[in-house]
């Protein structure tokens, strides 16, 4: 009767032990899935293009006459200052005598370039007297606005108009250099249309060289001809330009990309070779498109942007002409927006939303989306800072599944 009982007892203790396999075995488990959290944070959405810097105004130093152009001394990034360091020198060649129509023309011509000289610098003397007086009404508005009795608007009229009058002194010097040049440029001419045998006048014809001067303050971009050789005018010789406070970006952007861009758009200039982030604004964007071919052969229409960097020149010291560079431009950023990460979003019909994650199930969640920058969304309506989301929700989820965080091992 006992060893009966026993093998009862045994074979309920075996079913039962059966049946806690089987249930276990076969109870609803929850989907593993990746979470994140929605947050109250600075997001921006930005155009990332590859550019390359380039000198705003680069001059090209050319022959002034036809004749021999003496070894180039000067080396690529050279300092020089304008109408100061000799750039290069070189032979006017024999010529035939000039009759006297020729050089009625060409005495014509130097006292037409020191009259445009004096033009400019007339000009230029405008342009100071009209920044100082700016100066001077910046700083009274600046006093009224402190003691109330200007508005802030009128401040910022002020500063803009003594910027802008900054400017045009700057470029009333440009052209005071410029006819400096032209008018070096007319003496040359009428020193070899005189001087027939100058260049038989020394051992080596320095005595008879013409010295050409830099027209402007700056450093040597590039040396177009080096060694000695016979030259036409116009030929090229070097360009000089300022790689200090001349330097801007140009970059190529899609034109689908363009239309979002304005002037004044924050850029962040990274990858250009030196220690942290350079900064930048977008100067204009060119209205003229042109078609170029992607590295896949893809037909791309593209447009120029300029950009122009903002900060202490010295922090890009090291960068020079033609250097590449990787642009971001700020098309849209807010400081406190509500975001999820984009990977939690899906369609849902006609609208976006997420799996918010509560007491262990996935709830499906209508939300308004804003803007999306690939790694972030905003948020408009739909959630609050501090919720769990699914990444990546897979198509077995639905609404009211049991969910885990997946682990990484």
């Amino acid at each position: 009767m006992a060893r009966r009982q026993s093998r009862t007892w045994i074979t309920l203790g075996a079913a039962l032990l059966l049946s806690l396999l089987l249930a276990y075995a076969f109870w609803p488990r929850p989907t593993l899935v990746d979470l994140g959290q929605t947050a109250r944070e600075a997001m921006m959405v930005t155009i990332d293009e590859e550019a390359r810097t380039r000198v705003r105004d680069a001059y090209s130093v050319s022959a002034p006459v036809d004749g021999r152009l003496l070894r180039v001394e000067l080396e690529a990034g050279d300092t020089v200052t304008g109408g100061d360091t000799v750039i290069a020198r070189m032979l006017p060649r024999n010529v035939s005598p000039l009759d006297s129509r020729s050089r009625g023309e060409a005495l014509a011509a130097l006292d037409a370039a020191a009259a445009s000289l004096r033009m400019a610098q007339a000009d230029l003397d405008r342009a100071i007297a009209e920044r100082e007086w700016a100066d001077r009404e910046l700083e009274r508005i600046g006093k009224l606005f402190a003691s109330e009795q200007a508005s802030e608007a009128e401040r910022d009229e002020a500063r803009r108009a003594a910027r802008t009058l900054t400017a045009a002194q700057k470029t009333a010097a440009a052209a005071v250099a410029m006819r400096e040049a032209e008018l070096a440029n007319a003496r040359a001419r009428l020193i070899s249309f005189a001087d027939n045998d100058a260049d038989r006048a020394g051992h080596d014809g320095s005595a008879a060289a013409i010295a050409l001067t830099a027209p402007v303050s700056g450093r040597v971009l590039q040396i177009l001809q080096e060694s000695e050789t016979t030259v036409a005018a116009g030929t090229p010789i070097l360009e000089i330009g300022d790689t200090e406070n001349d330097l801007e970006i140009i970059v190529e952007l899609l034109s689908t990309d363009a239309v979002q861009v304005a002037a004044g758009n924050r850029v962040l200039v990274e990858h250009w070779g030196g220690a942290g982030t350079l900064e930048g604004t977008v100067e204009r964007v060119e209205p003229w498109g042109f078609t170029k071919f992607s590295a896949l052969g893809v037909e791309e229409q593209r447009v120029n942007a300029v950009i122009r960097f903002r900060g202490p020149p010295a922090r890009r010291r090291s960068l020079g002409h033609g250097y590449r560079v990787e642009t971001r431009i700020v098309v849209w950023e807010d400081d406190s927006a509500l975001t999820a990460p984009s990977s939690a979003l899906f369609r849902d019909g006609e609208r976006w939303a997420v799996f918010v994650v509560e007491n262990n199930r996935a709830r499906l969640t209508p939300v308004e989306a804003g803007h999306n920058n690939g790694l972030q969304a905003q948020i408009l309506d739909g959630l609050e800072p501090g919720q769990t989301v699914v990444l990546y929700p897979g198509p077995g989820l639905e609404d009211g599944t049991r969910v885990a965080q997946r682990r990484l091992e």
